[in-house]
């Protein structure tokens, strides 16, 4: 899993604005996450607000670099370098997230949790090309994210909490069997 880098607040700040705006209705999370979502959509940046050698990842594992933390701890801001290959675990969140590409594919395998909690069940896939924003709100977020490219993909990811006194945005990983919704 992905180690986080020093915090550096180095955000565009209209994006920072528009997040502010957005978490400050003070929605439940799936709302939060749209009004988000409309904001990142609005202002989302260029891969060249990392530096050259942040754009190129790193061959261990996938990289997330935090740009931005709220005072208040209501929402963090990351960007996350993939090089081709490299994958999430499965997992889900501690609170809402909203992603926007800005450059590469990532594909996302999507899943919920059988209701013995025995195994998962495959239920969508999406291929988030750059400049497509999304987000989502627990519970019904458990995914796996990876590159199946050729070259590196850059995202920008919006968590409704300060994941540097967190350490993560992930609140849980599974490991279990994964059929298919007929298999059940």
């Amino acid at each position: 899993m992905a180690a986080f880098s020093p915090v550096r607040t180095r955000c565009p700040a209209d994006l920072v604005a528009a997040i502010r705006t957005a978490t400050g209705q003070h929605s439940d999370w799936q709302q939060t996450a749209d009004f988000v979502a409309t904001a990142l959509r609005r202002h989302l940046p260029a891969p060249d607000m990392l530096t050259a050698a942040e754009r190129e990842g790193a061959a261990d594992d996938y990289q997330c670099h935090v740009l931005h933390v709220e005072p208040d701890g209501s929402f963090s801001v990351t960007a996350m370098v993939w090089r081709p290959g490299q994958v999430t675990p499965i997992h889900d969140h501690v609170t809402w997230c909203v992603f926007g590409v800005l450059q590469g594919v990532e594909y996302e395998e999507l899943f919920a949790l059988a209701a013995d909690g025995s195994h998962l069940v495959d239920v969508g896939r999406s291929e988030n090309q750059a400049g497509e924003v999304s987000g989502f709100a627990p519970p019904g977020d458990i995914h796996r994210v990876r590159n199946v490219g050729d070259g590196v993909a850059i995202s920008l990811h919006v968590y409704g909490a300060d994941i540097t006194r967190l350490g993560t945005s992930i609140r849980r990983t599974y490991d279990l069997p994964v059929l298919a919704p007929s298999a059940r």
